[in-house]
């Protein structure tokens, strides 16, 4: 008897985390499981694999993925245990998992109809309760749906409804499976799910503890997480060579390093100092001649970073490509890497006078101080590239600007102190003073630099860290909390940045040829 083709019989089914190329068929998944609720946004999905990726869980069953769940790290005790769903996975964007967190909370489990006797949901829990053991988590807490509570919720109360399905008396197929699975109830909340009609909006809290965990004697809750930024109120005066601009950069950025900041900040087309020896009237073609240091310009603040082990945030830099001329902010770390953004919004004097274009990419960017943006001068006065570079991560904003008069300078700072407040985030602009005689459009300046913070209880008095005496040359120092602004966003007197109403509206980056959004 010739031997038996046995692959023709197959049917491969794999466990496996969720990949990008996975997110249409995971969001269709979703309209199948829960047709009455609100699916998963590709934005949501995501976040999920930008920040936590091993915790998110598929299964593909011949080429079809058929089941899967979303999972993130927190530290439980920093939540109220009435928590909503909203409130601890940040809105279904998990950007507050906490690597260092204690425990593993899961967000959604989903199992496609037709292939729910085949011990998908079970294979999805076992996959959580491997990767808290080798994570070495205290325990996987969920809050679980009672999706058949609304059949008897004109004759039981919740607990009542929940007491019934324990003694197995009623079979709820959501706390069933839980209980079946290892989990233990520990209280019922209220409003946890806003869509769950099916379940009058309650959940079980359910936990599953995990009996190998060793707890971690050095394991402590972080208290604090401070970032030292270093502002320069640069002074636009006359000098003779690119030798003298490095110089009198070097000496604030050497300054910046004895005070161990981990940020320091020029402002915006300070470099444009470089025209005061520069023999041209004409300001478009002056600046296209400012153009030709811009190597120089790179090279010097990338050795001044790692030199001086500051992240620099290098003002902004006029810059040609491809025969247009750009507004763009350098961000220099202290590793050597180099980043960039484009100016958005060119004001109608840069286009008038310099034929600036502007960018199309909406940056975000890593440091080893957390996320960051940098918004240069007319873009802080666009509540919307606030608003999406801090539901992107961006704890703190910097905005390197440069203005001529008082009335332009307070359209900075006030909008900079609004966008602190509307997003909970730290804002910090930095501005040029004195005068270019010699440089047409850019003979006089008017600045007070400063550092900003939400208004609230922890955070100084009038919201403010430092700011700079107008129009001198100076600095000023001052020490972001991160970890304070974290809790201020869950614990607040008020939450601007949590309690958006996003079921009335939102901000969109539009997608098409030009413009963009990366980190």
């Amino acid at each position: 008897m010739a031997d038996m083709d046995l692959s023709k019989f197959e049917k491969k089914i794999v466990l496996r985390n969720i990949e990008e190329k996975d997110i249409d068929e995971i969001i269709e998944l979703s309209l199948i499981c829960f047709p009455d609720m609100k699916p998963w946004t590709k934005e949501q999905l995501r976040s999920h694999l930008r920040y936590f990726p091993e915790g998110q869980f598929c299964i593909e069953y011949e080429d079809k993925i058929i089941g899967s769940c979303s999972s993130l790290i927190v530290n439980f005790d920093e939540y109220d245990v009435q928590h909503t769903w909203d409130e601890i996975t940040d809105k279904g964007y998990i950007r507050n998992h906490d690597s260092k967190g204690y425990n593993l909370y899961g967000i959604e489990v989903m199992v496609h109809p037709e292939y729910r006797r085949m011990k998908i949901g079970r294979r999805l829990y076992d996959a959580r309760k491997d990767l808290a053991v080798r994570l070495n988590l205290k325990s996987i807490v969920i809050g679980g749906r009672i999706p058949n509570y609304h059949k008897y919720s004109e004759d039981m109360t919740p607990r009542e409804y929940v007491e019934e399905v324990m003694a197995q008396n009623i079979y709820d197929p959501v706390l069933t499976f839980q209980l079946m699975n290892g989990f233990v109830l520990k209280r019922i909340n209220n409003n946890y799910l806003k869509d769950d009609f099916n379940s009058m909006k309650y959940a079980t809290l359910m936990e599953w503890s995990n009996i190998d965990y060793r707890p971690m004697t050095k394991r402590t809750y972080k208290t604090s997480f401070p970032v030292r930024v270093f502002v320069v109120q640069y002074m636009m005066k006359q000098i003779n060579s690119f030798h003298d601009f490095a110089h009198q950069c070097e000496y604030y950025v050497d300054i910046s390093s004895d005070y161990k900041s981990d940020f320091i900040v020029f402002p915006e087309i300070f470099t444009t100092q470089l025209l005061s020896f520069i023999e041209e009237k004409t300001p478009s073609l002056a600046i296209r001649r400012l153009t030709r240091y811009t190597e120089d310009y790179i090279k010097l603040f990338t050795e001044l970073a790692v030199k001086y082990n500051v992240n620099i945030i290098g003002g902004s830099h006029f810059v040609e490509e491809d025969g247009d001329i750009y507004n763009i902010a350098y961000l220099f770390r202290r590793d050597g890497t180099i980043d960039k953004q484009y100016k958005l919004h060119i004001t109608p004097n840069e286009e008038r006078w310099w034929g600036i274009q502007p960018g199309h990419e909406i940056k975000i960017f890593d440091t080893d101080c957390g996320k960051i943006s940098i918004l240069i001068c007319y873009d802080m006065e666009f509540p919307e590239l606030s608003r999406i570079v801090a539901e992107k991560g961006a704890n703190i904003i910097f905005s390197p600007f440069c203005t001529d008069d008082r009335q332009g300078y307070l359209r900075v700072r006030y909008c900079a102190q609004a966008r602190a407040v509307e997003n909970q985030v730290y804002t910090v602009i930095a501005g040029t003073v004195g005068n270019l005689t010699e440089a047409e459009n850019m003979d006089i300046q008017y600045a007070q630099s400063a550092i900003f913070t939400p208004s609230d209880f922890g955070f100084p008095r009038d919201g403010i860290v430092a700011e700079c005496t107008p129009n001198i040359e100076m600095v000023i120092v001052g020490d972001l909390d991160l970890e304070i602004l974290r809790r201020s966003r869950s614990t607040g007197s008020v939450m601007q940045f949590n309690n958006r109403r996003t079921d009335l509206y939102e901000i969109t980056v539009k997608e098409g040829k030009n413009p963009r959004i990366s980190k």
